[in-house]
């Protein structure tokens, strides 16, 4: 966890007002809506420009679209947006359909790439969130949304899907002797439950690998994307967890300094038990919803490694 927290960086989208869909396999578990590989779109946007930099859009107008249509430009062959709180990053540009002019964009330099869920997405418009649904990493997407009640005209973005994040801890499960350790129970789709025993508080950091992912190996200075529960170890309660928001992104010499011994050299896809003393979490002076001097139980899902510059969340 940072000690210091993080302002998390949100598209400007309320002035959308869109209808959606979305593309294959399956997304939470149900088929995708039927996603256009054909230039539905042709006749009124012509996109220029190679994958991962800025797409040069020129806008018939007054472009007109009755639902929300995605042409996929470039189909990417990385990992699919399959469940609603999976981490994404991408670069977008925003058109208006009766102007022609650009609304906004990210940049497409790597630096304004947007790493955010579905689900966060869908609260400032859902038909975004729809229309990314199966989105593949690598795919260049064109998506043409329809004019409502907050937009008079169409509107039309062009969306590079830098990188799709896992859901939450993929892998093997491992054995492991957890006298006197707290146990975890997982819901569905990943989310833990810690039971803490009534035992007496290791004195020194544990570090218990539950998943073992596949993924590259996590070094000291790594900026990890997770997904995380924090228990008060005498309490029992849960102190903070971003399952509760969206995934946080932690560089690992930028935490306290339990969690960052105990996530490197853990490997992406990897579930962590980690039980950290006071003297490798918030000691005596405790922080935020820490408590002085508290032994704390934390299990984390590491989803993916992130650019330095990506870090966004966490305490």
């Amino acid at each position: 966890m940072r000690k210091t927290a993080a302002a998390l960086i949100t598209l400007g989208l309320a002035a959308l007002a869109l209808a959606g869909c979305a593309s294959a396999p399956a997304f939470d578990g149900q088929p995708c809506p039927t996603r256009s590989d054909s230039p539905a779109l042709s006749d009124s946007v012509s996109v220029k420009g190679d994958l991962g930099s800025e797409p040069r859009v020129t806008v018939r107008t007054p472009m007109k679209v009755q639902k929300t249509t995605v042409d996929v430009l470039t189909h990417g062959s990385g990992t699919a947006v399959t469940e609603k709180n999976q981490p994404l990053s991408i670069d977008f540009t925003l058109y208006d359909g009766g102007t022609g002019k650009q609304l906004g964009s990210t940049g497409f330099d790597g630096q304004g790439a947007q790493t955010l869920d579905l689900s966060t997405l869908a609260s400032q418009s859902k038909e975004f969130s729809e229309a990314l649904q199966c989105a593949t990493a690598g795919s260049r997407l064109l998506i043409g949304f329809p004019a409502g009640a907050a937009a008079k005209d169409a509107s039309v973005a062009v969306v590079d899907v830098r990188k799709v994040y896992l859901p939450h801890a993929e892998g093997s499960l491992q054995y492991n002797d957890a006298l006197g350790l707290p146990t975890v129970v997982r819901a569905p789709d990943g989310r833990p439950g810690i039971i803490v025993p009534d035992a007496a508080k290791p004195t020194k950091l544990v570090s218990q690998t539950l998943i073992k992912g596949t993924g590259p190996k996590v070094k000291p200075t790594d900026t990890v994307r997770v997904q995380y529960t924090g228990v008060d170890w005498d309490s029992k309660t849960v102190f903070d967890s971003s399952w509760d928001k969206q995934s946080a992104s932690f560089p690992l010499d930028q935490v306290i300094p339990g969690f960052g011994k105990g996530l490197a050299g853990q490997t992406v896809g990897s579930q962590v038990l980690l039980v950290v003393p006071p003297k490798d979490g918030y000691g005596a002076q405790g922080g935020g919803a820490v408590k002085p001097n508290a032994t704390l139980v934390f299990v984390v899902d590491i989803l993916g490694i992130d650019p330095p510059a990506a870090a966004t969340s966490g305490q």
